[in-house]
């Protein structure tokens, strides 16, 4: 059991009744925002320290001295805050509770259901937009000054983005309007802490003279170290006495500001070349970092208070459990990893592409071991993709990377260029899916196979366990022609079924994993197929039905042969998508049995996600949507009733 520290409501309130200084006691503030904010991470087991860290300070300014945030009057002036990167909403949370915005007991709820979403969302107070790809900050902005112009309402917009984030091409296109139209009400802050997901920023994309670019667009331009709180208040007044155009302010900060071994100052790999990853992008400390950065947090803290003669800070002390650790689960990414190497040992032309996720896509040992054929593309998925593109035209075999949520949607255009090209190029999407929940829905992958699913000649494949990744690898590439799409889940998953030793991957067919003659389900991948196998067991217990669980990885292809030959003597049919059942497999499936002439012969219900996806922890997440096994087996026993 390990105990956790938290500044209660009551320490923030005392703040107010000090007779300190706005920078004085917004430094004060914000040491109890960075206890509060690992805390929540610390309990949710998952949220961004760094990019919260690193941006606090700004944030606490903007809300302690700057924004109007309480006149929501419509005769009144409302200022609007919003990041445009996302990462670092626990930080945001920690600030509008601490003021008093949100209600206290929220602290507790980051990443659950019905709680603070692990990236904003408009369903929060305060709040302004949603998150999504990196980018659409200011081009969100021009569209709330440009409303409130022509609806005759004042106020200014502050956001904030990445320095990461400026290598999508959206903020470049967005900049020369937002010059053109005038909008003083405008100020970008950067939060410049240097390094982005994987590494440095000037490794990937130096982003060179970022002041002259600015102003080359047009706008107003400012520099200040973001974690200095004075210099941070001066600049933004000087900013604000501009009345004739956008602002940006390019706020130098570190990235986990506040705990010094978090803090990395190092601004390019060359000047600490024994660490190429920083180890607090993303992620929940273990016992010890927490445990040593809190109390860090708290001596800083008292130290600040001691200096003006106040008493000590008074957390309070919750008690926390450690999650269980399951055994045995199986790990697709680490499988795939291990599979990539071992192709790209076999196979000279093979190339690896990645958009700043070389860790969460297990690129790391292939990088380490083929260093001259890893491209590290950065956050810009569309270069990446055209990349691809031109390396096939010229006889290499990209494998490209990114997250599905990511790699799917904002490049698609692109990945369809390519295939207009009948080159071959595998395209690997992780983080597949309705799971994990927390990160919620910007970054859960419900609707890449039908994003994809219309690309010409395109095979996509979701494996089931370790086994299949290995075996969807290989199928890619040596037994087709065509480019590929491996979907990937990245959670560890309890896998309750085995595949044959001798099972082999033949398109658009599969294998059953249960024996059943009352009704068959089609489904796939690691996550619902257990449901769905637990499900048959439940029903069969309970209910007396035998349910036959098929395992069809082919996510837009089915073989007519083989499915009418498997549907032999069944009346009903269940499809199960990890996705919007709008384009899933399923409705592969039930266009199958429509060209069979078996749609008048066979009833038919589909599962799978139906309404933007719940955010939360993994369990929960999918008992809300009515995929958890018990979920499945109550539905399938009611429909055939």
């Amino acid at each position: 059991m390990t105990n956790l520290s938290l500044v209660p409501f009551r320490e923030f309130e005392r703040l107010k009744d000090l007779d300190i200084t706005p920078e004085t006691h917004t430094e004060l503030f914000a040491t109890y925002c960075r206890i509060n904010t690992l805390y929540m991470i610390k309990q949710a087991g998952s949220g961004h320290i760094g990019s919260s860290f690193s941006s606090l300070d700004i944030v606490c300014w903007l809300f302690l001295n700057e924004l109007r945030v309480r006149k929501t009057n419509s005769n009144q002036p409302r200022d609007i805050y919003f990041s445009s990167k996302g990462h670092d909403v626990p930080g945001l949370y920690s600030v509008l509770i601490g003021h008093g915005l949100l209600e206290f007991e929220r602290i507790h709820s980051l990443r659950r259901l019905d709680g603070l979403p692990g990236h904003p969302d408009i369903s929060i107070p305060f709040l302004e937009t949603n998150t999504g790809s990196l980018g659409m900050g200011v081009s969100k902005a021009k569209g709330m000054i440009l409303a409130n112009r022509l609806m005759g309402r004042e106020g200014n917009v502050y956001l904030l983005t990445g320095d990461g984030e400026l290598q999508e091409g959206q903020f470049w296109e967005s900049l020369q309007p937002a010059a053109n139209l005038g909008l003083h009400e405008m100020t970008v802050i950067v939060d410049h802490n240097k390094i982005q997901s994987d590494t440095w920023v000037s490794q990937v994309s130096d982003l060179g003279d970022l002041e002259r670019k600015f102003a080359a667009y047009g706008w107003y331009v400012d520099r200040c170290d973001g974690n200095n709180v004075k210099a941070l208040g001066n600049a933004i007044a000087k900013l604000k006495a501009v009345t004739k155009g956008p602002k940006i302010l390019i706020a130098d900060t570190i990235k986990g500001k506040g705990i010094s071994f978090m803090e990395h100052t190092a601004i390019k790999p060359e000047d600490n070349p024994e660490d190429n990853l920083y180890r607090f992008h993303s992620g929940a400390p273990d016992h010890e970092a927490y445990t040593k950065g809190v109390a860090e947090l708290i001596a800083a803290a008292n130290t600040q208070l001691e200096q003006i003669g106040a008493s000590p800070l008074a957390v309070d002390m919750l008690s926390y459990a450690k999650p269980a650790v399951v055994d045995g689960a199986q790990r697709l990414v680490s499988a795939y990893s291990k599979a990539l190497v071992a192709q790209a040992e076999r196979n000279q032309d093979l190339v690896v592409l990645d958009a700043d996720l070389m860790l969460d896509c297990g690129l790391i040992p292939f990088k380490d071991k083929f260093p001259k054929r890893f491209f590290e593309c950065g956050i810009a998925e569309q270069d990446m993709v055209s990349q691809a593109g031109g390396m096939a035209l010229k006889g290499l075999l990209p494998i490209v990377h990114s997250f599905a949520c990511f790699l799917s949607t904002r490049p698609n255009e692109q990945i369809y260029n390519n295939a207009t090209e009948r080159t071959k190029i595998i395209y690997v999407g992780s983080l597949a899916g309705l799971l994990p929940g927390g990160p919620g829905h910007s970054h859960q992958s419900v609707r890449d196979i039908s994003a994809l699913g219309a690309i010409p000649n395109m095979v996509m494949i979701e494996p089931a366990n370790e086994a299949e990744v290995s075996l969807a690898l290989d199928y890619c590439l040596h037994r087709t022609i065509s480019s590929c799409y491996i979907r990937l889940v990245s959670i560890p998953c309890q896998i309750p079924y085995q595949l044959p030793e001798d099972y082999q991957l033949e398109l658009g067919q599969g294998i059953a994993l249960t024996e059943g003659q009352d009704a068959i389900l089609f489904g796939y991948g690691p996550v619902l197929l257990p449901q769905a196998y637990q499900a048959a067991q439940l029903l069969a217990q309970n209910h007396g039905i035998t349910l036959k669980v098929v395992n069809l990885p082919w996510l837009n292809f089915v073989d007519l042969d083989w499915l009418e030959q498997i549907l032999q003597g069944y009346s009903w049919v269940f499809t199960l998508d990890n996705h919007y059942v709008i384009g899933g497999q399923g409705d592969r499936i039930v266009s199958g049995l429509a060209e069979l002439g078996l749609s008048g012969q066979i009833q038919v219900r589909q599962f799978g996600v139906f309404d933007i996806p719940k955010c939360g922890q993994n369990q929960e997440v999918l008992r809300a949507h009515g995929l958890d096994a018990e979920s499945l087996a109550f539905d399938i026993n009611k429909t055939m009733m």
